[in-house]
């Protein structure tokens, strides 16, 4: 074989290998295929990120505004990715889906300024996703009331959605609430009745209830409490309430912590 000749093969392996080095990089660079409804990647299940307003009692504009900053704070450190939903506890004492569920498609800041164009990603971002989120913003932020405030209940039928069984991995709630439950299963008000460790059931009874219409739905979410004090029951909030809370979520498997939003803050 000619040295011609070898010159050739080493040129076509050079070529093969340039040719094998760009499919591949072509494939792996690629960006993912999205759901166009919930702009997820398509085939994944993601982590997922609910954030529930309990509306079933009066809060002042200062407190919306404080409100609307922890929603923010959370679209704000979402993965690309990552699943944002909003949920309210309506004046009927319902949990109200806000139609925002969507996934960070991610903003311009959040991409590889070498293999995607950042200003383009960035307006996608702001269209796509920031958008839909201001808007479900203005109604989640106006102050309601309501006659009941099923907030264990509301939790627990959450985590049977679909997209926030189980399966579903990452499964956050944080929780903008006076955590003031007033259901069948248990109320803290009627103050006549004595102190409100009296007025409680035994946990394990709350527990129980709940595990009966829910199962273990609630078993190994991460909730995050935000607890809006209300004037005259900040003491029992801090005290006697938030012990009760903290051992039901912990019988129920919830990993749980608390952000206190002070009632003097917002006079």
């Amino acid at each position: 074989m000619s040295g011609r000749d070898l010159l050739g093969i080493f040129n076509l392996l050079i070529v093969a290998g340039v040719v094998a080095a760009v499919s591949y990089f072509a494939l792996t660079l690629r960006p993912a295929e999205y759901d166009a409804e919930t702009l997820c990647i398509a085939g994944i299940v993601p982590p997922h990120r609910v954030v529930i307003i309990d509306k079933t009692d009066l809060y002042s504009q200062q407190q919306a505004a404080a409100i609307e900053r922890i929603i923010l704070t959370q679209r704000d450190t979402l993965a690309v990715g990552e699943r944002l939903s909003l949920f309210e506890l309506d004046e009927s004492g319902r949990l109200d889906d806000t139609n925002f569920s969507l996934c960070n498609p991610g903003s311009g800041d959040q991409v590889n300024p070498l293999y995607r164009n950042p200003d383009r990603i960035q307006a996608r971002y702001e269209s796509l996703f920031d958008a839909p989120l201001q808007q479900a913003l203005e109604d989640l932020v106006v102050p309601k009331d309501a006659p009941q405030s099923p907030i264990l209940e509301a939790l627990a039928e959450l985590a049977q959605e679909r997209s926030m069984a189980q399966t579903v991995p990452g499964r956050r709630i944080i929780l903008v609430s006076d955590m003031l439950q007033n259901s069948a299963i248990f109320s803290v008000y009627g103050r006549s009745r004595g102190a409100v460790s009296d007025r409680l059931p035994p946990v394990a009874d709350t527990v129980q209830a709940i595990r009966e219409e829910f199962g273990m739905a609630l078993a190994g979410v991460v909730l995050d409490i935000h607890l809006i004090e209300r004037p005259g029951w900040e003491t029992e909030q801090n005290g006697a309430l938030r012990t009760y809370w903290t051992q039901v979520f912990s019988q129920l498997g919830v990993a749980l912590s608390w952000q206190v939003l002070p009632a003097d803050t917002f006079s």
